[in-house]
């Protein structure tokens, strides 16, 4: 981490000059994300002893220099302030291309708070974040995915939807993209359209550390992550303030309201300033909004913070949801008709499909049917059965599930590299393993020497299937028995790495999982690693209940999915602490890794 200081009252060329009176000094750094990404951060300390912490999130196209004014605006001088650029705007490193979508920005934003902690003592409980446009959607999404303990949470005028005034401009940028793979498209937003404010609207025009293409793959992913945050709102409790501009020409207000209302937690603001423009925190008045968050930021650090496990016996958002799948449709409701055609279909001529037939015959959910998910190669009876198989096998929760084994095992490697870094033995330990087919595989790719591997299921066919996979790699150390996940008994000797995965979603008792985490703590050595997935949020979580069943005697396959905050907590409950996550590009599914205190 360099570091050099400067006064941003000086600063010119980015776009700030004349907008800022800056007194703090302030100190430029950068970090290293987890993919080797060179990120840019400024860094202004407080004012003698430090009271909190804020992270400012800047607009879509800019960069930190164009917040730096808020430093002395918001008159916090015992708070200290940090503001990032993000990935390939402003000073920061990497670029926006094939490889990267809005989950890669919030990825980023996870990897920065980390960094916070570790290299400037900042809690996850110290620190307020103030957001602005994509920005907001970026924090919102962050809070949502990975569940931090924030203080408190400010947005505004969050781009949950772009104001596109070509006709069909989604859709053609949706077929484009399908066509030609990612390119950019130039936004033709103007600093007039943006604020009221003179100097700050001139600058957007000068400013060459602005950048006005953006991916059209990160744009469509824009859309598709706002979606959902705003359709899942309920799962965000941290406070919440939105400040909302009242003549913003850039976003769309109703999904901005959608998403305040559906918010889990009580402790929310909504204030709308007729007259502002979407730069609400640069515009000419912005006293006004500024006055709101500062107010907020300090009640809530006046405040203790709220209660660490306050989730054990369930959230009422999810468990609500769970209850309502259970609950059978009106046969003639057009949602009924429609889940008994796909259903009638799948137990018909899907058939002819290689993975529908597995489903029928050994439940959707089964070890082997994720194990025909994993190898991904359609089969069937005739091409039609092929091709039916190929649409199976590329569903979203499919697609999601292959990406979740990829985090696992990435999560696993590092892990096992922690380990041996230590001088410390690899026992490896999977309670619910199915075939087990990725930990071998991964374990065995790896080279990595192991002491011993454990698998472990419920199901006698999984562990036949998984002794012969055991025998096929040649790993004399790995073994494979029979064992319920929800009744380890002793394990000796410890484990130094514990895995369950795809498990819990198919359990909706809080009491079963807290069971099965408090054995399994038993099982792992203090200083140890838990490897545990979470689904925080499935779009086809309706017709699944209503159309495949479970392995559990053909019963229909409802999943109880929990927020990422629910399941951190049952982990932190039985003793152990996060300390990295993973989430697939869809929000699907996430992969995490703990450590046992």
């Amino acid at each position: 981490m360099d570091c050099t200081v400067r006064d941003d009252s000086m600063e010119s060329g980015e776009g700030i000059r004349g907008m800022t009176n800056t007194e703090q000094l302030v100190e430029e750094h950068r970090f290293a994300t987890r993919d080797g990404v060179d990120l840019f951060f400024r860094y202004w300390p407080s004012k003698g002893q430090r009271k909190g912490a804020i992270l400012l999130l800047h607009r879509g196209h800019e960069h930190s220099g164009r917040v730096a004014h808020l430093v002395d605006e918001f008159g916090l001088a015992d708070y200290a302030f940090f503001a990032l650029d993000a990935r390939a705007h402003g000073r920061s490193g990497g670029k926006q291309g094939p490889e990267t979508t809005m989950s890669t920005f919030v990825q980023d934003l996870d990897d920065f708070v980390r960094h916070l902690g570790d290299a400037f003592d900042v809690r996850e409980g110290d620190l307020a974040v103030v957001a602005q446009s994509i920005g907001a959607v970026i924090g919102a999404a962050w809070v949502h995915d990975y569940a931090p303990r924030l203080r408190c949470l400010i947005l505004a005028s969050p781009a949950f939807q772009v104001k596109l005034y070509v006709p069909l401009a989604r859709l053609g940028l949706t077929i484009g993209h399908a066509i030609l793979g990612d390119f950019f498209v130039k936004s033709m937003v103007r600093g007039n359209a943006l604020t009221q404010d003179k100097v700050r609207a001139a600058s957007y025009a000068t400013d060459p550390l602005i950048k006005l293409p953006i991916s059209v793959r990160v744009l469509l992913s824009l859309d598709q992550m706002a979606a959902r945050i705003v359709d899942d709102a309920g799962a965000i409790r941290v406070p919440v303030q939105m400040l909302i501009s009242g003549s913003d020409w850039v976003v769309k207000k109703q999904p901005q309201r959608e998403f305040f209302d559906r918010l889990g937690t009580k402790d929310r603001e909504w204030h709308a300033f007729e007259g502002l423009r979407h730069d609400t925190l640069g515009e000419r008045d912005r006293h006004l909004p500024i006055a709101k968050a500062r107010a907020f930021i300090e009640r809530h650090f006046a405040q203790e913070p709220r209660k660490e496990l306050d989730l054990l016996t369930g959230n009422p958002f999810t468990q609500k949801e769970y209850e309502e799948l259970q609950q059978p449709l009106p046969w003639w409701s057009i949602k009924g008709l429609s889940f008994a055609g796909q259903k009638l279909f799948l137990a018909t001529l899907g058939r002819i499909a290689g993975g529908v037939q597995v489903g029928h015959e050994t439940g959707f959910d089964s070890g082997a049917s994720l194990d025909y998910v994993y190898r991904n190669e359609p089969s069937g009876i005739t091409p039609l059965g092929r091709l039916i198989d190929w649409v199976y096998l590329n569903a979203i929760g499919w697609r999601g599930i292959r990406v979740r084994r990829k985090m696992l095992e990435t999560l696993l490697v590092a892990a096992m590299k922690a380990l041996r870094e230590e001088g410390r033995a690899i026992r490896i330990l999977d309670v619910a393993a199915g075939h087990g087919r990725y930990v071998l595989e991964c374990v065995k790719q790896s080279g990595i020497p192991f002491e011993s591997i454990l698998l472990r299921d419920f199901a006698a066919e999984n562990v036949v299937a998984g002794q012969a996979a055991i025998a096929r790699y040649g790993l004399a150390n790995a073994h494979f028995e029979e064992g319920d996940a929800f009744k380890l008994g002793t394990i000796e000797p410890r484990a130094s790495i514990s895995i369950v995965s795809g498990l819990y979603e198919l359990f909706p008792d809080n009491k079963l999982i807290e069971a099965s985490l408090r054995g399994i703590a038993d099982a792992t050595e203090p200083g140890g690693f838990l490897l545990y997935t979470g689904q925080p949020w499935h779009p086809q979580l309706e017709m699944i209940a209503r159309t495949l069943s479970s392995h559990r005697e053909g019963a229909p396959w409802v999943m109880r999915r929990r927020t990422q905050e629910e399941m951190d907590q049952l982990v932190m409950a039985a003793g152990f602490r996060k300390v990295e996550q993973r989430i697939d590009p869809t929000g699907l599914f996430t992969v995490s890794r703990a450590v046992r205190i």
